[in-house]
């Protein structure tokens, strides 16, 4: 029926069909220029993240720059995370939840155990991580999450409509969302955060990081005039 969730073995095939042809089936052709494995320092943390380059995760599997600079901010709140930026949030403190399509959740939840502490002397609970397809499932999740981050979520204008209907409801009047995104103007970034988002949130460009053409804007729920 109408707004019915696509089937998974469907969106996956959808997502990663187009790739095939980029990317191929033996990741290890890729082992020199694309490495499986990889560290990044953040806030005093050191990070190891798994990206599982293939033509099932294609684009979902880097590390995109917008993460890099996003990942450079550390705070202890409630919200919804890149799979990059989670690990470093969770042991400060913060109830993360960790959201994708459902092709990339085994790499997020891999991830998610080699940096996070479990059992019962963690700090806190592990981050939860589930799927989220914009525009589809957004109502399953909670309003008003503290601080939503997004990374490199800005890159295909037909999403465009599903994102802002997602961002709108996750954010309630006190939330914070930092978006950080390479600005893909091909792709529409700068319409995105010029003139799209700023009809719904009060927007605010943060720092602009010209060597990767990465952009951070904050954007709240507040009197948009």
């Amino acid at each position: 029926g109408a707004g019915e969730r696509p089937h998974e073995d469907d969106e996956d095939e959808a997502w990663a069909g187009p790739l095939a042809a980029v990317f191929p089936r033996d990741p290890a052709l890729f082992a020199d220029s694309f490495p499986t494995r990889s560290r990044f320092r953040f806030c005093g943390h050191v990070l190891r993240i798994a990206q599982h380059h293939g033509p099932r995760l294609g684009l979902a599997a880097p590390v995109w720059d917008g993460v890099r600079v996003l990942g450079g901010i550390g705070g202890v709140f409630r919200g919804v995370t890149p799979p990059l930026t989670s690990p470093l949030t969770d042991p400060l403190g913060g109830d993360v939840t960790i959201t994708d399509l459902p092709l990339a959740l085994e790499q997020i939840r891999e991830n998610v155990r080699r940096n996070v502490p479990g059992g019962a002397a963690a700090p806190c609970p592990p981050p939860r991580v589930r799927a989220l397809a914009w525009g589809l499932d957004h109502g399953s999740f909670p309003r008003g999450y503290d601080v939503v981050l997004g990374a490199d979520v800005v890159y295909d204008p037909r999403s465009f409509p599903a994102l802002l209907t997602t961002l709108r409801h996750l954010c309630g009047p006190r939330s914070v969302a930092l978006l950080c995104c390479g600005m893909r103007r091909e792709l529409g970034a700068a319409r995105f955060f010029q003139q799209l988002l700023p009809r719904h949130f009060r927007t605010q460009l943060l720092r602009r990081c010209p060597q990767r053409d990465v952009e951070l804007y904050r954007a709240t729920c507040g009197d948009i005039g």
